[in-house]
């Protein structure tokens, strides 16, 4: 589509000349001297309309919070985000519990219970931790049972038995609405041992399962507190919706991400329930985000800053491989660009085995960790996973991310000879990805040759339209919070960036809590 020509040509041909640093800072407000005054009005107008990420002093935000640091029992498997991110918000759930009064907390989309854990054994809550995978339903009742015992044992020696150790409750199950969720609390809190068949008879949900513990109650009126640390798309909207319809659920402590899979309102279905826009004020303007721009609000200015120049080179030229890539899907598969296909991201894991606390070099990735990868040759020297064609032409492995920086491992940068055959490499597994086995038809070398003249605007278009991430996200959040603020006086709502957002871009917890 050439988007680049709806850009300001003096802007592209200002930053065509710009350094990687200088463009890495764009989606940061950072502005240069000698950039065209209307380039430098669109930089800091963007900065600042959007919400500010800037960890808050949550001392002063919650006079009463107990920050206290992890031990090495309760930090057993998180890398340094989620070490992070834990402590703050299980910090900042129990006080709010302790504020409402709130007797037991559902950790909603709790993963391997890592939050659930520190309420249960630090902060000393009651907690149900929800999880559609029942894998890491398995993983939490371990990991909790080890950490009972070591307390347990710690408690026998220093003859302070009086306590009385409570583990988290696991429930895996899938929580498609809004009527799911409140199903389930009620039903949680009116019965302590779950039954499956009795939930499946009512229809509440697809699977559910919960082990034979007990969670312990305490004799005041049963209440909820709903936490979410990263609940993706809808299930962070859910969570508000449940929180105002059940009359069980006193506050609500919500940490959104993934606003790329948030379902939108279409014209003709006002009456289903989305994750955007939620509120009446935004549903009024008839705004609508579309899919590229609920994909940019993921982008975080904080990652953008991050990144050194050869990783940002990188990140530059695999987006080149994908914009290239799609032309190949515009000119042979065009049924198949129309539904928006996806191909995943590969190195990610592989990256993360290799070199555990590293950060992924793209600005997309989420749950990365702090440090860039280091590039060297010797970082090099890992087992590649290139495609591999099988019988029926299937690719079964790639990992572009990990091969771009190593081959012609001298350099940290994409040699030019190398470029084809990475963009030849990426795009056989896209295509075996996609279940479109028939590429030896088409001329990958004639896309290339048509294309590659202009990757070298990739950087300045891309950071230019990166900027406008945390203003869309700034868009979705304050949708959220006026959703809550409508509800009038019997509630209060705040937004609250409780992490390093260095750490974690996605920082901003909603909290809000009935009177």
């Amino acid at each position: 589509d050439k988007l680049w020509e709806a850009v300001d040509k003096e802007w592209i041909d200002c930053l065509q000349t710009e350094s990687v640093e200088n463009l890495l800072l764009i989606p940061s407000g950072v502005v240069q001297d000698h950039w065209p005054a209307s380039l430098k009005e669109y930089v800091l107008t963007l900065k600042s309309l959007a919400f500010s990420c800037e960890q808050a002093d949550l001392k002063k935000v919650l006079p009463d919070l107990d920050m206290t640091a992890l031990s090495t029992v309760l930090t057993q498997g998180m890398n340094q985000k989620k070490k992070h991110e834990v402590e703050a918000l299980a910090a900042v759930v129990s006080s709010i519990a302790r504020n409402v009064g709130v007797n037991t907390i559902i950790d909603v989309g709790a993963g391997q219970g890592y939050l659930a854990q520190v309420l249960c054994f630090q902060h000393q809550l009651s907690v149900i931790a929800i999880d559609a995978c029942s894998h890491h339903g398995r993983i939490t009742d371990a990991r909790a049972e080890r950490m009972r015992k070591h307390y347990a044992a710690k408690m026998r020696k220093s003859r302070s038995e009086d306590r009385v150790l409570t583990m988290p409750k696991t429930v895996t199950c899938r929580v498609l609405s809004t009527d799911t969720l409140k199903a389930l609390s009620k039903s949680l809190l009116e019965n302590d041992d779950v039954e499956q068949t009795d939930l499946i008879g009512k229809g509440i949900y697809e699977h559910c399962h919960g082990p034979s513990e007990r969670v312990a109650y305490s004799d005041c009126l049963p209440s909820l507190l709903l936490a979410g640390l990263h609940a993706c798309g809808d299930l962070s909207v859910t969570m508000l919706r449940t929180f105002l319809e059940s009359p069980e659920v006193k506050a609500v402590v919500s940490i959104g991400c993934c606003y790329n899979l948030l379902s939108e309102e279409g014209v003709k279905d006002n009456d289903s329930q989305h994750g955007f826009p939620v509120s009446n004020g935004v549903k009024s303007t008839g705004l609508s985000l579309g899919k590229s721009s609920r994909d940019l609000a993921c982008q975080s200015a904080e990652r953008w800053r991050g990144l050194d120049k050869d990783a940002g080179v990188h990140n530059f030229e695999l987006h080149a491989f994908r914009a290239a890539f799609q032309m190949v899907l515009f000119q042979y598969y065009p049924e198949t660009l129309a539904r928006s296909p996806a191909i995943g991201r590969q190195g990610k894991a592989l990256r993360r085995k290799h070199y555990p606390g590293i950060v992924n070099s793209s600005v997309h990735c989420e749950e990365a960790a702090h440090k860039p990868l280091p590039l060297s040759p010797q970082n090099c020297k890992m087992e590649r996973t290139w495609p591999h064609m099988n019988g029926t032409g299937k690719s079964r492995g790639f990992d572009l991310e990990t091969d771009a920086m190593c081959d012609g491992a001298s350099s940290n940068l994409i040699k030019a000879g190398n470029k084809y055959s990475l963009f030849e490499k990426f795009s056989h597994y896209g295509l075996g990805r996609l279940g479109l086995d028939h590429y030896q038809d088409t001329n990958l070398t004639g896309v290339w040759k048509e294309t590659e003249p202009f990757a070298e605007l990739i950087g300045p278009y891309w950071s230019l339209r990166a900027a406008l991430g945390p203003v869309l996200e700034t868009i979705i959040l304050l949708d959220r919070l006026l959703f809550l603020q409508e509800q009038g006086n019997l509630l209060e709502a705040v937004m609250i960036p409780i992490f390093d957002p260095t750490l974690s871009p996605r920082n901003v917890a909603l909290i809000a809590k009935k009177f």
